[in-house]
């Protein structure tokens, strides 16, 4: 259950951590957000990026083996890394018409697959 909810919080996590990052890039096509500064911009990013922790925090917590979770520090890491891009995938993918997943993306995310079979690997 810890395992489940962990990766469920890092999910959470990084789809905001995702907005935070490049939202803004996409957002810049509504006319009142393309008026801010660049200040401002970094100021909606890093509000936005406040919830990134309120649920990356926690679920680290919940799923280190430190805390009575069922991952170790590494495996966390990569779990998270894999969530990342995956998330950053689906939203490039969805609300960037011109970004294209290509076949080398692809060789890329089995390599990944790999690495998580392979820090798991006792």
């Amino acid at each position: 259950m810890k395992g489940l909810l962990t990766i469920f919080l890092l999910i959470l996590s990084n789809s905001f951590m995702t907005l935070a990052w490049y939202g803004h890039l996409k957002f810049g096509e509504l006319k009142w957000f393309s008026k801010l500064g660049i200040v401002a911009i970094v100021l909606v990013s890093w509000g936005v990026a406040l919830f990134e922790y309120m649920f990356q925090v926690p679920a680290n917590r919940i799923g280190y083996k430190g805390n009575g979770g069922p991952f170790s520090l590494m495996e966390l890491k990569v779990i998270q890394e894999v969530i990342t891009l995956l998330v950053f995938t689906v939203f490039s993918v969805v609300f960037f018409k011109n970004e294209n997943f290509k076949f080398n993306h692809l060789i890329g995310f089995v390599f990944l697959i790999l690495a998580v079979y392979f820090i798991f690997k006792k």
